[in-house]
């Protein structure tokens, strides 16, 4: 994540694959530093497993998109 944000991606989607343990407790930890270090990053976690509900899956990457298109907006 720390690379893409160098590159200038502001917007991140990182997804945590079958309830991941290591990625929930350092990859949620790793994300709100960015975010505090980075104001401007848009970063969400997704989990993706067989517990996960397809429709907040889709929720939440929407949000992540909304917030991303008015930032933009009050850019232009």
């Amino acid at each position: 994540m720390l690379e893409l944000i160098d590159e200038g991606v502001d917007n991140i989607v990182c997804t945590q694959p079958f309830g991941c343990l290591p990625n929930h407790i350092v990859g949620k930890g790793v994300i709100k530093e960015l975010k505090r270090h980075n104001p401007g990053a848009n970063i969400i976690a997704v989990d993706y497993d067989a517990g996960a509900s397809e429709v907040n899956q889709l929720n939440r990457i929407k949000l992540m998109l909304t917030v991303a298109q008015n930032k933009i907006r009050e850019q232009a």
